[in-house]
């Protein structure tokens, strides 16, 4: 019995100490200034907009909404509108920026309603 108990025990702890780190992803983010700081209208229209991009192949996950307003001088919350796309692979990252409606959502609604646009790429590891 002892021996039983033992096995089990093993056999519990192994299957805990098995955590794999899942595999790497690429996260996409965008700051987005508006024009007219503020306006809730352009706001929600690139929300919306942006909330269609996890249609586009490759997307795995998709983020938008306003700044959390902070106190704390490292934090920059002056930007009207953040979203994060995460992605698989660099391939799939480069097939969004090329697919259509991505290409349309920025030159058609994202360009014409910023003052100023802010990307970073980012390797999870």
């Amino acid at each position: 019995m002892k021996k039983i108990i033992l096995i089990l025990a093993m056999l519990l702890f192994a299957s805990c100490a098995n955590h794999s780190k899942p595999d790497p992803r690429i996260v996409h983010v965008v700051f987005a200034w508006l024009n007219e700081p503020g306006n809730e209208k352009h706001r929600e229209m690139i929300i919306k907009a942006s909330e269609e991009f996890l249609k586009i192949p490759g997307v795995l996950d998709v983020g938008v909404g306003a700044p959390l307003m902070s106190d704390r001088s490292v934090v920059d919350d002056s930007f009207d509108v953040g979203i994060f796309l995460t992605f698989k692979t660099k391939e799939d990252l480069q097939a969004y920026i090329d697919h259509p409606d991505h290409q349309a959502t920025v030159k058609l609604l994202l360009k014409p309603l910023s003052k100023k646009i802010t990307v970073y790429d980012i390797v999870d590891l």
